[in-house]
């Protein structure tokens, strides 16, 4: 019989019911704008979702490995066997605030803050690494909604020229199965990013334990987050459904497209080099992209500014929810 600890069974769990929460969060970066553009009913593009997110999640391991080794200092938090443990409460527990209210804020930079958090409570800033932090994750966090507005503009700006003299219903029929590519890629490319940052999580927790001698992703961690995002995804996050394809700006058939193909190849390029961006920062950027060649008054700014907050509060809310966790832990009793 395998000698487990049971504190170790507890966080793989967690981190796997963060999975399930970060699949219904996000579901909204792949399927909202073919939803709203009434390509596909929400039922179709709700499973369709959650198959290629389960397919993107099993193609790479990049950003897994910088979650695991690349946010703290492994040797620093060697003795903390509780600090995935807290890090993950502080992203849970942020992923649920922000569903609640239907802020498409990201599950991404909520674990990244909640792995933050916990270090710093149990060994202070030189639990962190800082380089690393700095050119994986604040940068990306700057450069990756940059990228996908400048992306999605160019990319409606092309198409609007290409289409300039047709018939604009004669135009939706044409590239209905073009949205559902679009959509598909984008649906694979958030598996690809996001699941693997879980993996990561994972992996760093068997590292602590004394499982693995070297951080890398197992088989089984793979696959058993592939399917918790999965499964999430097929629950849908219907208010940031709403949120992402009605309210930040009114969306056709030709903006979904564009939107998508932007933010898909965006998060992609992120995920070859083990960049863990947040796609909901991307798909956002890339919807006021396509919305801002139209005009600039079509786009709902002061929508812009209320996710913008959320996006800069993100990792420091998570981080301070990490740290208390990690602090009541203690009161339990719990290793670390």
């Amino acid at each position: 019989m395998l000698d487990i600890p049971l504190l170790l069974v507890i966080i793989v769990i967690v981190a796997l019911v963060f999975d399930f929460t970060n699949g219904a969060h996000d579901c909204a970066n792949a399927i909202a704008t073919v939803v709203s553009t009434k390509v596909l009913s929400p039922r179709v593009a709700v499973t369709m979702a959650a198959v290629l997110n389960l397919v993107g999640a099993l193609l790479g391991s990049e950003v897994a490995h910088t979650l695991g080794k690349g946010i703290v200092n492994t040797e620093v938090v060697m003795g903390s066997q509780i600090l995935v443990l807290a890090a993950l409460v502080g992203a849970i527990a942020w992923n649920l605030i922000t569903w609640y209210y239907g802020f498409p804020s990201s599950s991404s930079h909520a674990l990244i803050g909640g792995l933050i958090g916990a270090a710093v409570t149990h060994a202070g800033y030189s639990s962190l690494n800082g380089v690393s932090i700095f050119k994986k994750v604040i940068l990306p966090l700057i450069l990756s909604p940059l990228a996908g507005f400048f992306v999605s503009y160019v990319i409606m700006f092309l198409l609007l020229f290409l289409f300039c003299r047709a018939n604009r219903r004669t135009v939706n029929r044409n590239i209905k199965h073009l949205r559902i590519l679009s959509a598909a890629f984008m649906a694979t490319s958030h598996g690809l990013n996001d699941a693997q940052k879980t993996m990561g999580v994972i992996a760093l927790a068997l590292f602590l334990f004394h499982r693995i001698d070297t951080i890398y992703i197992p088989f089984w961690v793979k696959l058993s987050c592939a399917l918790a995002m999965a499964v999430g995804t097929a629950v849908g996050g219907w208010k940031i459904i709403k949120t992402m394809g009605h309210r930040i700006f009114k969306l056709e058939m030709v903006h979904g497209l564009a939107a998508e193909t932007s933010a898909a190849l965006v998060i992609t390029g992120a995920s070859l080099v083990g960049a863990p961006i947040s796609t909901t920062h991307t798909i956002t950027a890339c919807i006021f992209g396509v919305g801002s060649t139209k005009r600039l008054s079509a786009v709902r700014w002061e929508l812009a500014a209320n996710l913008a907050v959320a996006w800069v509060v993100t990792i420091p809310a998570a981080a301070v929810i990490a740290g208390l966790s990690y602090l009541l832990l203690h009161v339990f009793g719990a290793a670390g």
